[in-house]
């Protein structure tokens, strides 16, 4: 049963292939399937973020512009690696040949990156905003864009290396997409590896643990501290924790099994491991491309105030809600004041 295992190799998967696949026909279809249902919603939402931001001005503000960006960076995955996902997978081969593979990991890898750095910048953000560490500091439009060019330009210096001979671009999991070659026992690839996994892996995801734990400590040293009327305070720690709990646990989610993957077979370049294995992590990855504007949209009230009317063709679910709920009250006190 060894042909059920599969080893990368260029050669083989840069058009129809003339031995046995790694995959079933009918595995392929499905693959493609399962891409499209999230590359569809995904440049969906994606897009509804940046339109909207372009046609209210109230959502024109520093703190949103981040939120903009990842829309922007998320919206790049789709179009380039999710589409390509789907065609390849439905062809059951990757069709593009040897410049194309070069040219989707490279696209796919900045997209991702500078996604995943802008889910750093946000929390950053939200950090000095409420934690103020550098004092009364207004965050203004430079700070924004500053964040957004930092972004941009970190994913684009690491990701540039291997279109100059450190490290490579190469097919990963069943054969149908390309992304930063794992696999290679060369040790300057190996070198650019561990590397990458570093700057845009691990760095990215210790600033958001930090950011968002000192966040939470000053929420709960200020519930401790203030005495609000209702428990609002306290409301609103809760309210940011969830958040926070969502934010973090979606990040793993989407990313862990992915280098967790990766880094397995740099440390053991010599496991065996099934084709299907080693492509859901990368489908994962891809998959938040999604649910971050889920999330994002969800947790900011001004975004999901012009959002979900975009998305519903005008339509306002919570006027109908709140209108329900002041005919509630009238009734309510028309009853309670009516002689028995």
């Amino acid at each position: 049963m060894h042909h059920s295992f599969f080893t990368l190799n260029s050669s083989l998967y840069m058009g129809p292939p003339h031995g046995e696949p790694p995959l079933s026909r009918t595995g392929f279809v499905a693959l493609s399937v399962v891409m499209a249902l999230f590359t569809g919603p995904a440049i969906v939402l994606n897009a509804t973020v940046i339109i909207v931001s372009l046609m209210h001005k109230q959502l024109r503000q520093p703190l949103n512009y981040a939120l903009v960006n990842m829309a922007a960076a998320d919206l790049g995955t789709a179009m380039t690696g999710g589409v390509l996902s789907v065609v390849n997978n439905a062809q059951g081969y990757f069709s593009l040949g040897r410049t194309g593979c070069v040219m989707e990991g490279f696209a796919v890898s900045l997209f991702g990156i500078t996604s995943l750095c802008t889910v750093a910048l946000i929390a950053v953000e939200r950090m000095f905003v409420i934690c103020k560490p550098l004092g009364h500091m207004t965050f203004q439009k430079k700070h924004a864009c500053g964040g957004i060019a930092l972004s941009w330009l970190w994913s684009l210096t690491w990701n540039i290396p291997p279109l100059l001979g450190w490290g490579r671009y190469e097919l990963e999991g069943v054969g149908t997409s390309c992304a930063p070659d794992w696999h290679s026992r060369e040790p300057h690839h190996v070198s650019y590896i561990l590397v990458y996994f570093a700057v845009c892996f691990a760095l990215p995801f210790a600033i958001i643990l930090i950011s968002y734990t000192k966040l939470m400590w000053t929420l709960h040293q200020v519930s401790k501290l203030t005495c609000v009327e209702d428990g609002a305070v306290a409301k609103a720690e809760l309210r940011v924790a969830s958040m926070v709990i969502i934010m973090v646990l979606t990040f793993l989610i989407s990313w862990m099994p992915y280098a967790g993957l990766s880094m397995l077979v740099v440390y053991n370049p010599h496991v065996v491991i099934n084709p299907l294995v080693a492509t859901v992590p990368v489908y994962l990855a891809k998959s938040s491309t999604v649910y971050n504007p889920i999330i994002y949209i969800y947790c900011n009230k001004q975004f999901r105030r012009y959002a979900v009317p975009f998305l519903l063709c005008g339509k306002e679910p919570w006027l109908a809600e709140e209108a329900s709920e002041a005919a509630t009250m009238v009734e309510m006190t028309t009853n309670k004041v009516s002689p028995a």
